[in-house]
Parts: structure tokens; C-alpha cells; sequence
């Protein structure tokens, strides 16, 4: 019976429902609790659906059967990997090296612990580029912590906990957090500044000494624990063995096919991996194989299509995505020798794009830009094409009508078709198919402000916010006077609750048209929103949320972070003769008024 579990838990693995192995698994232990490989196989499934402290729960318990199995130790030394205790991962690969020294899977591991324990060290320190990176840093940061009354109790609470040690490994974390007041509260501690919440409080009394500051250090990531080897085998039955058999001659007709694909002898190279696909269709290395030599036979049709079956065949087999990457990118290389015009290489660098989110590779890359350079070669080549122009304007003779001015050539004339399709397509609704053309047209005149204009208006209707932004910014770039630039930069800046950028953005237009409504309209909404928060009249959810989205704006961080304001901030609460000085001085109050439009402080 633990036998059946087990080969039930062995093909749930393999299949890659690992779910399903841990119970089959857990069943086999209950029948056979002594049995060392159970538990080892178990803990390559935990480790498999990322859960290591259950990895290590087994390992330890396979170890502690079977002291003397190196493959006890490589589980071991995975799940502290896992857990990002890089010292216990290296200690237990080296005790099952001294076991068995000739053990791949060992070496590799050990590899894999030395290089993340190594950027592990080099990434202690916080990040230089964020300014509260000091806060967070050493012990301190839990002493501040634990002598302030409010968070002391914090400290307390799991989830808490792992929110500042998650911090404290990365203070560019922060950003995900701060809409929970409790890290509000505790970034006030550890600042000295006492954060104005939805639910009111008394200010805290903030230092004018310069924190600490951290170390530089290294942006390298630390490296995650490669996916797990498979368990320990069953015992081989006939169908096992025959299977085997197969995969041991389809090996041979691959070296055979590969010999032959050397001395380009392309014919026979075809036949063995065709022979090797028929003795093993689980291996999609023969397919990729067979159409690389296709491709060197100009046959890139049958390349093609054996590309297309290995990605089919790949992902039904879960295959490493490195072979996927590699079939897409063979595709997409036929793809490029059979381009003959611009639109003909869309589809090699869609697959090119497909194969890097599969596999980054540096050759595939170098293949996307070189298609994509390709393109837009040929893409100018027809621009200029008499030939093709002429077509256009047979095509869209309609359109000239439309248009209302005179068209004094080729050029021109495309300018003018595609804007007015743009504007057809605008109203109707129909926002990519907009954008589309009238990116084409700023393709042949990418210094009209105005169509940028006009596709900012669609990303903007399309809740594509930063790619509006970017077109409204160039818009006005290129004509700081045309007054729809600001409007739509405004506008955006609006939506995404930039009150004070929106405000600044409309009253800048204002200077070249002091009449436009729409810039008057802008500047209105504007102050009546900056005024809530001037007022206290945001609710405690609005609050909390301008409080976290300012907290994430670089000049509101800098803001608090300089020594000065923090003492300038200090004075607003206890020192109301230099609170007058300091009103005095327009660079302080313009900063004091971005802290109350974020809602960080409230005057009152």
C-alpha cells in the first residue's frame, strides 16, 4: 500500500501537481513511517510549492533516518535555501559532500548557497537612493520602537513585525506599507516626527541631528534556490524499463543527427532526429534540432512548423523554459529570412519578444533589435516609395476631401490621411485604433504638437495614464504656447490626485492663454481640493490615502528627511516666535504647504 502511494506521489510530481504528491506522500509515511525516501520526496514537494519550512521539517527527519544518504543533506541544504539561511544551506550541501564529493546536484547546490549568502552580505545595508534608508537600519530601529509606547505594543503582532523586517531588508519596501497606519506611526518614531493620522494625536518631538547614514550597497538580488531535483525513484517495472530503452536509442539517433548537422550533411541529420522522435516524443530538443537544420536548408516553412509543435509539445510536457525560448527564437529567425516588407517582420518580433519572457537570452535579444532595426529601415523605404504612395492615395482618395487643405506632397499627404483616421476613429470611440494612426502620422511628422496631443487624449481615455503624460509633456515641448498641451497634462495630473502638479501645470498655460476656460476650470478644481486638505476636511480614507501616496513622491520623502525642516517642523509645534520667523521665508513655507497638501501635517 505505501508503494502504491508512493508511485501515485512519484507521477503527481513529475506531472507537476505537487499538491497532490504531498498527499500521496503523506499517505505512504502514515503506512511506512521509517521510510527515509518518503520524507525526502516529501520535502522536494514542499519545496516545489515554495512552503520550506515544511521542506525542512522532512529533511530533517530524513537525515535524522538516514544519516549516512548524501541526498538527505542535498534536501536539507534546499530548504534552508529556501528559508534564506544561506549559512545552514552551505553547511548541509558540505556534509553531503563528505558523504558522497562526486555528487552533482551537491556541488550545484553548494554553488548556489555560496553566490546568494554572498550577495546576501552585500545587500544588508539599505539602499543609498532611498532617503529613510538610516531609519531602518541595525538594531536601533527596534529599540525606537520599543521605547515608544504606541509601538511597543505593535511590536507584539506577527504581522507587524514582518512588515519592518521586510522593510528593514529592503527600504524600498516601505512604499508597499504605508497605507497601514501602524508603519505610519512607526516612520515617526524612527524620524522623530509625528504623522498627522485620520484619527488625530498629539506631535512628537523631532531631533535636528542628521540620522546615521547606511552604507552604499549593492543592487545585486539574492539569488532564489533553483526548482527542486525529482524524489527518489521506484524500483524500474518492465513498461519502466522498455521506456528507458527507447530514451537510450533516441539519444543515440540525437548524436548521430547532430554529428551529421556538423559536417552539414543536412539529409541524414534529419533522418536520425526524425528516428529519435519516434522513439521519444517527450524530448523537444529533437524537434528544435531538426529545425535548426531546416533553417540552414532554407526550408523555413518545416522550420516553422517543428518550432510550432516543440512550444505545443514543451508546455504539455512542462519543459524547461530555456528549450521553449529556444524554439520560439529558431521560429523567429525563420520569420526574419522570410520578411519581405516592413509588416512581415511583425511577427518574427512578437516571437522574439515571447521567447525573452520565457528565457532572457542575449543572443535572442540582439536577434529582436536587429528585426526591429530591420523594420523600421524598410518602414522609411516605403514612406518614400512613390509606388506605394500612389496606391494610398487611390486608396484614400475619400479622405483628401476631408482633410480641407491643399496637399503639396507625398509626405504631406500621409501626414493627412492618418490624422484624420486618428480623429474618425477618436469619435467614434474607438481609442487603439486612434492611437494607431496617429502614431503612424507622427511616424512622418513627429514635431506636430498636436497629434501628440491627440493621442494623449486616447491613452488618457484609455486609463493609460503615464503614456498620456509622457505624450501631453512632449506636446508641449514642441509648442509650449498651444494651450491643449496643459490642459491634457493637467488633466491627467488630476486623475492621478497631483494636485499641486496639476495646479503648477494649468497656471503655467495660463501664461500664454489667461482667458482659456479650461485652464481657469483646471486651476478651480484644483484649489478646492488642495483646501480639504489645508481645512481637515478630508475623510479618514482620503486622508490615509493622500497620506501614503505622498509618503511615495521623492520631494515629500526629501522634505522630511532634511534636517532643517524637521527642525523648521519641530518649531510649527513648540516655538511659535520662530514659527513666525520661519513664515517668513518663502522656500520653508512653500514646503511646509506640499506636507499639507500630502495631509502629512494639518494646520489648525
Amino acid at each position: 500500500m505505501a508503494d502504491e502511494a508512493k508511485a501515485k506521489g512519484n507521477a503527481a510530481f513529475s506531472s507537476g501537481d505537487y499538491e497532490a504528491a504531498v498527499r500521496h506522500f503523506t499517505e505512504a509515511i502514515s503506512l511506512s513511517p521509517d521510510n527515509h525516501v518518503l520524507y525526502s520526496n516529501r520535502s522536494a514537494a514542499h519545496a516545489s510549492l515554495h512552503n520550506y519550512a515544511d521542506a525542512l521539517a522532512d529533511a530533517k527527519k530524513t537525515v535524522e533516518l538516514k544519516p549516512d544518504w548524501s541526498k538527505g543533506y542535498s534536501r536539507l541544504g534546499a530548504a534552508h535555501l529556501g528559508l534564506q539561511d544561506y549559512i545552514e544551506a552551505v553547511n548541509s550541501y558540505k556534509k553531503g559532500l563528505d558523504i558522497d564529493p562526486n555528487n552533482e546536484a551537491l556541488k550545484s547546490g553548494l554553488a548556489d548557497a555560496k553566490a546568494a549568502a554572498s550577495a546576501s552580505f552585500r545587500s544588508r545595508s539599505p539602499p543609498a537612493d532611498n532617503p529613510f534608508g538610516s531609519a531602518f537600519a541595525g538594531p536601533e530601529m527596534w529599540a525606537k520602537l520599543t521605547a515608544d509606547p504606541t509601538t511597543r505594543s505593535y511590536l507584539d503582532q506577527d504581522d507587524f513585525r514582518n512588515m519592518m523586517k521586510d522593510i528593514q531588508r529592503n527600504p524600498n519596501n516601505l512604499n508597499l506599507y504605508l497605507k497601514d497606519q501602524r508603519v505610519m506611526q512607526a516612520l515617526g518614531v524612527l524620524l522623530n516626527v509625528k504623522f498627522k493620522g485620520p484619527t488625530g494625536g498629539d506631535d512628537v518631538e523631532m531631533q535636528d541631528e542628521d540620522a546615521p547614514k547606511g552604507p552604499e550597497t549593492s543592487k545585486e538580488e539574492t539569488r532564489k534556490p533553483e526548482s527542486e531535483p525529482e524524489p527518489e525513484p521506484m524500483e524500474l517495472t518492465e513498461e519502466e524499463k522498455e521506456a528507458k530503452e527507447r530514451k537510450e536509442k533516441a539519444l543515440k539517433e540525437k548524436e548521430a543527427g547532430n554529428a551529421a548537422y556538423k559536417k552539414k550533411e543536412f539529409e541524414k541529420a534529419i533522418e536520425h532526429y526524425s528516428s529519435a522522435l519516434e522513439l521519444d516524443d517527450e524530448d523537444i530538443s529533437y524537434l528544435t534540432n531538426r529545425a535548426a537544420v531546416y533553417l540552414e536548408m532554407g526550408k523555413y516553412e518545416e522550420c516553422i512548423k517543428d518550432c510550432d509543435k516543440a512550444v505545443e509539445r514543451g508546455r504539455e510536457l512542462r519543459s524547461d523554459f530555456k528549450m521553449i525560448a529556444r524554439a520560439l527564437t529558431r521560429k523567429g529567425t525563420a520569420l526574419v529570412k522570410m520578411a519581405k516588407c516592413s509588416k512581415d517582420y511583425e511577427p518574427a518580433i512578437e516571437t522574439f519578444q515571447k521567447a525573452l519572457t520565457e528565457h532572457r537570452n542575449p543572443d535572442t535579444l540582439k536577434k529582436l533589435n536587429e528585426a526591429e532595426k530591420a523594420k523600421k529601415e524598410l518602414e522609411q523605404q516605403e514612406i518614400f516609395d512613390p509606388k506605394i504612395a500612389d496606391e494610398e492615395r487611390e486608396k484614400d482618395a475619400v479622405d483628401l476631401f476631408l482633410v480641407g487643405f491643399t496637399i503639396l506632397s507625398t509626405w504631406d499627404y500621409g501626414v493627412a490621411v492618418t490624422q484624420n483616421r486618428g480623429n474618425e476613429f477618436f469619435k467614434q470611440q474607438k481609442y487603439p485604433e486612434a492611437i494607431q494612426h496617429y502614431t503612424e502620422s507622427l511616424r512622418r511628422n513627429p514635431k506636430d504638437p498636436r497629434t501628440y496631443s491627440n493621442r494623449a487624449a486616447c491613452y488618457t481615455k484609455l486609463g493609460a495614464m503615464p503614456e498620456g503624460l509622457k505624450d501631453a509633456d512632449k506636446c508641449i515641448e514642441l509648442d509650449p504656447t498651444f494651450s491643449k498641451g496643459y490642459t491634457r497634462k493637467g488633466a491627467i495630473q488630476f486623475f492621478l490626485k497631483e494636485y499641486d502638479k496639476a495646479l503648477e501645470t494649468y497656471q503655467e498655460g495660463l501664461k500664454h492663454d489667461p482667458q482659456n476656460q479650461e485652464l481657469l476650470d483646471g486651476v478651480r478644481r484644483c484649489v478646492q481640493q488642495i483646501n480639504k486638505a489645508g481645512r481637515g476636511e478630508l475623510s479618514p480614507e482620503e486622508l490615509k490615502e493622500r497620506q501614503a501616496k505622498g509618503m511615495q513622491d521623492p520631494e515629500i520623502q526629501n522634505i522630511l528627511s532634511d534636517p532643517v525642516m524637521r527642525q523648521v517642523l519641530v518649531d510649527f509645534q513648540e516655538n511659535p516666535k520662530a514659527a513666525q520667523d520661519h513664515m517668513k521665508n518663502p522656500q520653508v513655507m512653500n514646503k511646509i504647504q506640499k506636507l499639507i497638501n500630502a495631509g502629512i501635517v494639518q494646520m489648525r
